[in-house]
């Protein structure tokens, strides 16, 4: 599967799973580890885990194997390596602690702000 037409799957598949804002972030030129990361919240830790359990499970039914997960004993943030997509499904508290995006995408706050 090409790296744009995986990213496009997460996406979906976290829209499925009713994940809530998800932002995709190229990084590409900032990382040499991924090409994407995808961020969304979940509105419980047991719905963050599930939208992680359940987004690896598909990825699996795909033919993708996920060479991680992370913080699914918790749940606050799971992440969830595919190797060109790393995805992060956090609480929101969570993700605005953390703010990957503002760490990642030099525009986010004016993105954000539109």
């Amino acid at each position: 599967m090409q790296v744009e037409q995986l990213k496009n799957v997460v996406v979906e598949q976290l829209e499925d799973l009713k994940a809530k804002e998800i932002s995709v972030l190229d990084v590409k030129e900032l990382s040499t580890v991924t090409d994407y990361m995808v961020v969304a919240s979940g509105t419980s830790n047991r719905h963050v885990k599930s939208v992680a359990h359940n987004l690896v499970s598909e990825m699996k039914d795909q033919g993708i194997q996920p060479l991680g997960v992370e913080g699914d004993d918790v749940s606050e943030w799971v992440l969830v390596d595919l190797g060109d997509v790393v995805v992060h499904i956090m609480l929101a508290q969570t993700r605005d602690f953390y703010q990957l995006e503002k760490l990642w995408d030099p525009n986010w706050k004016e993105a954000r702000s539109n």
